[in-house]
């Protein structure tokens, strides 16, 4: 219950940290200068005391000024603005009639006399004479539309500084939540995209397994149940949202291509090319496997001749640069045919997500036959 309370009373009064804050700096400010002031020209120490009463009243009215402005500011920043300009007015008036009743209560002039003597020797007398009729009606006009000018620019200085600072807080907040929430639909896309590549897998393997059931090979049927439970259990352990390195992600490769050299043992040729220094490099989580997935399906089940799959790393400009290629067995198949239409669109889809303009995806035939796959993106590496 008392979070709930705490929470209205943030709602209530916005940047009320903030407002006190600049509210007592401002005062404080000005209670200094007064007191270096009376202390430069040695003035009497007897008017701090009515001086800090004043700054005390000023606090307050700035602080009623604060709270026209957090009303206002569920409006527009103009409005805000508007409500500044017209609430400094009165804070304005009652602070130059609070120092006028200073001024008042010590009524009294001084007044200078020069007297010239007989002996050529001139004396100086000063006196104090009461202030009144059209004389004090005057000067009190006379501070109070000047302590009205003063204190007007004095409050709508302080307006101004919360509206700038309080405005640049919530422009602020507002990248944070644009960013997390562009972060959060981001992590959602590359999940709903990750996820669209184990049914992908799995419909393709269970398609190679029911071959071999058909052609009676249960030895290799078997074996290779065994090694597609192992690859779902630890492709089902990785983040969506986290990279893992460049060394992972082969692994995982070998181990599917394991399962189709079950069914392909003398027409498969597996060639990996990854540089040691690049083994670290941080790639999305099987970005691999429905490249991999298209040769053996487009390819390698489709000539009796031996197919060789080259997959390689290489570095270029800070940029990871991977390949996938095959040398035989046609270059591509029509969107859907025999097929979920994932592979190569869920690959691109996924890169752009993660790295935005940075990613580059291409594909294209190979002069002498076959098909190659190019992505491209920066060279982040695991510490």
């Amino acid at each position: 219950m008392e979070s709930f309370t705490d929470y209205r009373a943030h709602r209530r009064l916005p940047d009320l940290p903030l407002a006190a804050a600049s509210i007592l700096g401002f005062w404080l400010f000005y209670f200094a200068t007064i007191v270096i002031r009376t202390w430069l020209i040695d003035e009497s120490l007897a008017w701090l005391g009515s001086r800090a009463l004043g700054c005390l009243i000023g606090v307050v009215l700035t602080f009623l000024v604060y709270l026209v402005l957090s009303r206002a500011a569920r409006e527009s920043i103009r409005i805000q603005i508007v409500a500044a300009a017209i609430a400094c007015v009165p804070a304005a008036a009652i602070f130059s009639t609070f120092n006028l009743a200073f001024a008042v209560h010590q009524p009294l002039v001084e007044r200078t006399t020069v007297h010239q003597t007989s002996g050529g020797t001139t004396v100086i007398q000063s006196s104090r004479s009461p202030i009144t009729g059209e004389r004090q009606r005057q000067l009190m006009l006379r501070l109070i539309a000047d302590g009205l000018v003063t204190w007007y620019f004095f409050f709508a200085a302080w307006a101004s500084f919360y509206i700038a600072i309080s405005s640049a807080a919530r422009l602020r907040t507002a990248e944070r939540r644009a960013a997390g929430a562009e972060r959060d639909a981001q992590e959602a896309q590359l999940r709903a995209l990750r996820y669209q590549v184990n049914p992908h897998f799995l419909f393709n393997t269970l398609n190679s397994l029911s071959s071999l059931v058909m052609a009676r090979r249960d030895e290799e049927a078997e074996a290779m149940i065994v090694n597609l439970s192992a690859f779902f259990r630890s492709s089902l352990a990785l983040d969506p949202s986290e990279d893992i390195t460049l060394a992972q992600e082969i692994e995982f490769q070998q181990l599917y291509l394991d399962i189709e050299k079950l069914r392909f043992p003398k027409r498969l040729d597996v060639r990996i090319d990854v540089p040691a220094d690049l083994r670290t490099a941080r790639v999305p989580p099987l970005i691999l496997q429905p490249l991999v997935e298209n040769v053996i399906k487009h390819a390698v089940a489709r000539t009796a001749e031996p197919v060789r799959l080259t997959v390689a790393a290489r570095e270029e400009d800070a940029r990871l640069i991977l390949t996938i290629e095959n040398d035989r067995g046609p270059a591509e198949t029509a969107k859907g045919e025999h097929g979920t239409g994932v592979g190569l669109v869920n690959v691109c889809e996924r890169l752009a997500a993660r790295f935005g303009a940075e990613a580059e995806c291409g594909h294209g035939p190979l002069p002498d036959g076959g098909w190659r796959v190019t992505l491209s993106m920066p060279l982040e590496s695991h510490a």
